[in-house]
């Protein structure tokens, strides 16, 4: 009987244990942009410069102004 008893006693303790957690649908880790090495591998691109957002302003080097 106490062979049991011990053993329902770790059987709840066990299973007690094991907890879950459900997310709200809002509160979800919400995809960003992939960083542009990441990018540069999809496209096939050289350069990881395109995709760069401090890189943009180099787009108009060659252009002059007037």
């Amino acid at each position: 009987m106490r062979k049991v008893f011990l053993f329902a006693i770790s059987v709840l303790l066990v299973l007690s244990s094991c907890r879950t957690t459900k997310v709200p649908p809002g509160q979800a880790k919400k995809v960003t942009n992939p960083p542009p090495g990441q990018v540069k591998k999809v496209t096939g691109s050289k350069s990881a410069a395109p995709y760069a957002p401090g890189q943009q302003k180099n787009k108009s080097k060659g252009k002059k102004k007037g």
